[in-house]
């Protein structure tokens, strides 16, 4: 996923970018609102998420947020050091999808990232009237519930499905395991490291296709988009 991150110090650029690569994002940094505005010519410019502190040094970045808005539909998230309930309510109200105040754990903002992303995905699908997603010979069909492979139908528990779905939004991406604990089970890290670990050996046993969950050490786990 592409993430433009819009940050005026450079130091603290620097170092979040590097947590975000390896992630998985691909981050452009622009260091002004106007550099930000740029960046997002033509229509988004196939960026997935905006990461917009708000202390930018030519204009206010409720100001770019709301310009932000006015262009595209890319998910933004206030990053700032103002905490009180009137300001995230006024960033909300202009159009920011998430706001993250400072200091931040940098797994709840990559948990965050992640969100409003797949909010989006799922957003898009139902614009476009699309129910399904499709991995090359795999067909998962949302509102059903059922995946195939090859035409093939392919049981799977509710978790199992919950974690495939999850994965597949998107392709590529690296999900935290402490996300895909919550996002799933709803609920925390601890104690449930070992279930999800017997899950995806569950999903490539069933689907039989062992290398598309792939498992990035240390991190957690991506889909890997098999040929068609």
């Amino acid at each position: 996923m592409r993430l433009l991150l819009v940050e005026d110090d450079n130091h603290v650029a620097a170092a979040l970018s590097a947590v975000l690569a390896r992630h998985g994002f691909d981050v452009t940094h622009a260091r002004s609102g106007e550099e930000a505005l740029q960046a997002l010519v033509p229509e988004g410019a196939g960026f997935g998420v905006v990461l917009l502190d708000l202390g930018l040094p030519d204009q206010d970045g409720y100001e770019v947020c709301g310009k932000i808005r006015k262009r595209t539909s890319i998910p933004v998230i206030m990053v700032t050091a103002r905490a009180d309930v009137r300001s995230r309510i006024h960033g909300l109200n202009l159009g920011a999808d998430d706001y993250v105040v400072k200091p931040y754990d940098t797994g709840e903002l990559l948990a965050r990232i992640h969100a409003v992303s797949r909010r989006t995905v799922a957003d898009e699908a139902a614009a476009l009237g699309e129910t399904a997603l499709h991995l090359g010979p795999v067909r998962i069909e949302l509102p059903t519930r059922q995946v195939s492979v090859d035409g093939s139908v392919v049981q799977l528990t509710r978790k199992e499905f919950d974690l495939l779905a999850l994965l597949a939004q998107r392709p590529g991406v690296v999900f935290r395991r402490e996300q895909i604990i919550s996002e799933v089970w709803r609920t925390s890290w601890e104690g449930t490291g070992r279930t999800l670990e017997v899950h995806v050996a569950s999903l490539r046993s069933k689907l039989r296709m062992p290398a598309l969950i792939e498992t990035v050490r240390g991190v957690g786990y991506r889909l890997v988009a098999p040929a068609a």
